[in-house]
């Protein structure tokens, strides 16, 4: 029960993301805010692991999780602050929750690490489905709404391929180490990115409200929301974890709504009560989950 709860809670803090996100792409370039949230969230998360664990990580694994930042922080992020400069918030708030645990079942049915059923793949088809009617349903907005809402669906590629590619290291290192050096890989890249963007930005503009939002993005949807979510993989494995996600419309609409007072059209609604339908089949449509070999044992960030 802990377990769940604290994706529930990850989930509302991920949904949160989408909205104070968009707002940080109005003062900054996209390149240049998603490098302020997980810079300042990879600082946080070296802080906390130099504290907390002090676990030395060898070549091997180092070259692993270097890999896991590129996929996870690097082009998730790109995908996804490029994706608000073109679409609402509440386009993403819908696609990527929704889409990343589909991908990550068919996913790991493909690798061997699970059995469908009929009712799985009639899951699939269904969010599929809805998924079309989603982006059919897109007004107003033009090519550029269209391309952005592709970019969310690839940023939802890139969150499976995070999910699925860390549980196997959660088998031997904590969640929180993980976590730390793939943030800290994936800054790099990202920081690399925006050097060129600086000289777009208005410093003197930047008020105390935009530092705030950026520390509330990099401590809570990035580095906590992030180790937190790595433990309930380490313990409940990753089709189950990402299933947690279809919280994050509701979140993220509310938040989309609120903040910034955006919505889907009735089209778009029917498109996402489609996907969350099929993704709920999917995910939780009895199929078989093969387990690790080795136990996971994943350290506590309060340890």
């Amino acid at each position: 029960m802990r377990t769940y709860l604290m994706l529930v809670l990850v989930m509302a803090f991920w949904g949160s993301a989408f909205a104070l996100s968009k707002i940080a792409v109005h003062d900054v370039p996209p390149q240049v805010a998603s490098f302020f949230r997980f810079g300042l969230g990879a600082v946080v998360l070296l802080v906390l692991h130099s504290v907390l664990v002090r676990k030395r990580v060898g070549g091997p694994d180092l070259g692993k999780l270097a890999g896991l930042g590129v996929v996870g922080m690097f082009a998730y992020n790109s995908c996804f602050f490029l994706a608000l400069s073109l679409a609402p918030s509440a386009d993403g708030s819908v696609i990527i929750p929704v889409c990343s645990p589909v991908i990550t079942v068919a996913v790991t049915a493909l690798m061997g690490r699970r059995t469908l059923t009929v009712r799985s793949v009639s899951g699939l088809a269904i969010a599929v489905a809805g998924a079309a009617v989603f982006f059919v349903g897109i007004s107003g907005g033009g090519s550029g709404r269209i391309l952005g809402d592709l970019l969310f669906l690839a940023a939802a590629c890139c969150w499976a391929t995070y999910t699925i590619c860390g549980a196997p290291l959660l088998g031997r290192l904590p969640a929180l180490t993980v976590t730390t050096f793939a943030a800290a890989a994936g800054a790099l890249g990202l920081g690399a990115l925006a050097v060129p963007f600086f000289a777009d930005v208005s410093w003197s503009t930047l008020d105390a409200g935009f530092w705030l939002n950026q520390a509330y993005l990099a401590t809570l949807p990035t580095a906590l929301a992030y180790v937190m979510y790595y433990q309930a993989v380490g313990r409940v494995g990753p089709a189950t974890a990402s299933s947690a996600m279809f919280l994050v419309p509701v979140f993220g609409l509310l938040g989309s709504w609120i903040v910034l007072g955006e919505s889907i059209t009735p089209v778009q609604a029917v498109g996402a009560a489609g996907m969350l339908v099929g993704a709920w089949l999917a995910t939780m449509g009895g199929g078989a989950v093969r387990k690790h070999r080795r136990p996971v044992q994943v350290a506590s960030a309060s340890a």
